[in-house]
């Protein structure tokens, strides 16, 4: 009777702490979903937080220099006594040095994707993308040391006029660095087609080559576009290298061979120079970032619905 009892009691302890665990999972499941949608949040406000702080920084900026001077002026001397704050300068800098990385990077990250896809053997693709995607975790001072100090000499024994400091070198090492982002994410989308399509591509007479370029391609054109989105905005973005071994020319000028400067070096020399907080110079570094995020974003919204209507055809 007694161990009967003893029983009992144990069974009912136990449900207890059942029912306590029950309990205390009901509380914390009301609990969840507000603990994910702060840290979801964290991202959105953080994103409030840039913009807001671009906009309220460079209304200071606007204040002293009128708008429609900053955005056509193809004059920037901030420094002098008479300063002129014209963006075309920066903006042609950035504009030619990302034009160069992109004639580099494109054509070669396409034509290793291609391969990887739709050419190379298992075991080398398996050997072959790793080390590919190796480039992308050099940091990018190296690449910028490695444009000034060993690029830009081999392009002085082609071209003997090329400054020491140039758009032509950081262009080339930015679209190296490139290479592993257009061709691992080109190559996810193409290897996502079906092999149905390439099989029934293959059975109606085409060869290899009119499969990839007339089927594969065509099919996965949406991933391949956002590859080349990210890899224009990794550019544009890019800081390092064209700090280190473009210059600091503030030139309105097409001459590759020549000093530029971006945007994001601009940045990077005012940022990190003696300008003092309150003047036109040090308020100058909100309104080019504020450029830099608007041009980005205007073209992300146009690389996205180029890839919704692709995606649609397809």
């Amino acid at each position: 009777m007694a161990t009967n009892n003893k029983n009992r009691a144990s069974v009912s302890k136990m449900i207890e702490q059942q029912k306590q665990k029950r309990k205390f999972f009901n509380q914390l499941e009301k609990f969840i979903p507000a603990l994910l949608l702060i840290i979801a949040s964290i991202s959105v406000l953080t994103t409030v937080g840039i913009v807001y702080t671009l906009f309220a920084e460079s209304v200071a900026f606007f204040r002293n220099v009128p708008i429609l001077d900053f955005l056509t002026g193809t004059v920037l001397r901030p420094l002098s006594q008479n300063p002129e704050f014209g963006l075309l300068p920066l903006l042609n800098g950035t504009i030619i040095s990302t034009v160069i990385a992109m004639l580099v990077a494109g054509p070669i990250g396409m034509m290793s994707a291609i391969y990887l896809s739709e050419y190379a053997p298992d075991n080398v693709r398996r050997v072959l993308k790793p080390l590919l995607e190796i480039l992308a975790g050099v940091p990018t001072i190296v690449y910028g040391f490695f444009a000034f100090t060993f690029v830009t000499p081999l392009l002085r024994m082609v071209f003997p006029s090329i400054e020491a400091t140039n758009i032509l070198s950081p262009g080339i090492i930015m679209g190296v660095m490139i290479i592993p982002m257009i061709a691992s994410l080109s190559e996810d989308a193409m290897s996502s087609v079906p092999n149905s399509i390439r099989e029934g591509a293959l059975a109606l007479g085409s060869t290899k080559f009119e499969t990839t370029f007339k089927v594969v391609i065509p099919a996965a054109l949406s991933g391949i576009i956002a590859s080349f989105v990210l890899g224009i905005s990794r550019a544009i973005g890019e800081t390092m290298i064209v700090a280190i071994a473009s210059g600091s020319s503030k030139n309105f000028s097409f001459d590759i061979t020549g000093s530029m400067q971006t945007m994001t070096a601009y940045i990077v020399e005012v940022a990190g120079g003696e300008a003092a907080a309150g003047t036109t110079i040090y308020y100058s570094l909100y309104a080019v970032a504020l450029t830099l995020f608007v041009f980005t974003l205007i073209m992300n919204l146009l690389a996205k619905y180029i890839s919704r209507k692709f995606r649609e055809e397809y």
